[in-house]
């Protein structure tokens, strides 16, 4: 008797890329699909499907490789559980950007096995992503890798001192509320629709950062943000009190850039629910503020001169500083996959400076399960 396979997904814009996932899950077995509810893609995307769930439905369906699909009733990441329960699937299949570690302890707690696709094209046909086919696609993200929090003038004014931020190419669809600079790209999208404008970006950056904190705006959301999905390859932000840097360090040394992709590996989490507030609690004083600072500046020093053990070093102790500061910036599940990767790394933090979303790992050994990604060139 033929082996259950489960997976699950948006499956919006069906391309050739999910083709590909389908025929490579269908050969562990018979292949049922779980699509995710138009509400539940809103909810994790902010952001409405092109194709409504029965189009989608419809479409994943009458794929051969496809034994049976249907729209999962639940919500959230794991939208999927009461079709879990009455399927009882052999193996659940997910790709390396959506395997999560909740996913994989339901998994484990049932005994079902846990396999993350290869994310292999069929032939010779490009890798397919519905991010890539979606017409804001070029629009970046970024990811802060030392210094988050010091571009708020209520933390840099104990202490200045540097962001690091990359500016990340958009292979993958990273979930809204996840560290990446979402809403910001958001209202990069609704200024300039599909990609940064040609100019002087750090003028274009000014102009976001106005746009999505107008007069009145009680949380001002950090310039790193606004600065860092604008700002092509590596930047140095160094903040003095105030929400703009006084001044901007810029790499894009392609060797320095390469460099820095081959050792980021991305393990997704959660993204960040509704009622998550950072602010909550905070222990802000200006010796904490000093370490981050230090931290970073170490970072920094290490990633010029490419000493792979000093930059990880340097990273976690621009973490620690973190959370001694904001302590809601980890729970129990980020511990826990901290504990399972931290003898193979050489340093690791969360993505963003308000948790949630995903873990980076610096390491120059590849990582099961693991994401990479792109920096955005000049």
């Amino acid at each position: 008797m033929a082996k259950k396979v489960f997976v699950s997904g948006c499956y919006d814009m069906l391309h050739s890329g999910h083709v590909a996932f389908f025929e490579e899950a269908a050969t562990y077995g018979d292949l049922y699909v779980g699509v995710g509810s138009d509400k539940t893609i809103y909810e994790l995307k902010a952001r409405k499907t092109i194709n409504s769930e029965q189009e989608r439905l419809y479409m994943v369906k009458a794929l051969k490789t496809v034994k049976d699909a249907w729209i999962n009733r639940g919500t959230g990441l794991l939208d999927f559980i009461d079709e879990i329960e009455a399927l009882k699937p052999d193996i659940f299949f997910v790709n390396a950007d959506g395997h999560t570690h909740a996913k994989e302890l339901l998994c484990n707690d049932r005994g079902i096995k846990y396999i993350v696709s290869q994310r292999i094209p069929h032939g010779n046909l490009p890798t397919r992503s519905t991010t890539a086919l979606r017409r804001e696609c070029r629009i970046p993200y970024r990811i802060d890798l030392a210094g988050g929090w010091l571009d708020q003038p209520f933390v840099s004014k104990f202490a200045s001192g540097s962001v690091l931020t990359i500016c990340i190419e958009p292979d993958f669809e990273f979930n809204d509320r996840s560290g990446m600079s979402t809403s910001s790209r958001k209202k990069a999208i609704e200024l300039w629709q599909s990609d940064i404008p040609e100019g002087d970006k750090e003028k274009l950056a000014k102009t976001l950062f106005c746009f999505e904190n107008p007069p009145g705006t009680k949380y001002v959301s950090g310039s790193q943000d606004s600065l860092g999905i604008t700002l092509p390859g590596l930047n140095n932000l160094y903040y003095e009190g105030s929400y703009w840097p006084s001044t901007i360090e810029r790499v894009l040394d392609t060797e320095i850039l390469q460099w820095i992709e081959n050792r980021i590996w991305l393990i997704p989490l959660y993204p960040r629910v509704a009622s998550y507030d950072v602010l909550s609690h905070t222990f802000i004083d200006e010796n904490s503020v000093r370490k981050l600072s230090e931290a970073t500046r170490l970072c920094w020093e290490a990633i010029l001169k490419k000493d792979a053990t000093a930059t990880g070093k340097a990273m976690t102790q621009s973490f620690e500083a973190q959370i001694s500061m904001f302590p809601n910036m980890v729970n129990q599940d980020i511990w826990d996959q901290i504990e399972q990767y931290k003898n193979e790394v050489l340093g690791w933090k969360v993505s963003g400076a308000g948790g949630g979303g995903y873990l980076i790992f610096f390491s120059e050994k590849a990582l099961r399960n693991a994401i990479q990604i792109r920096i955005r060139r000049d």
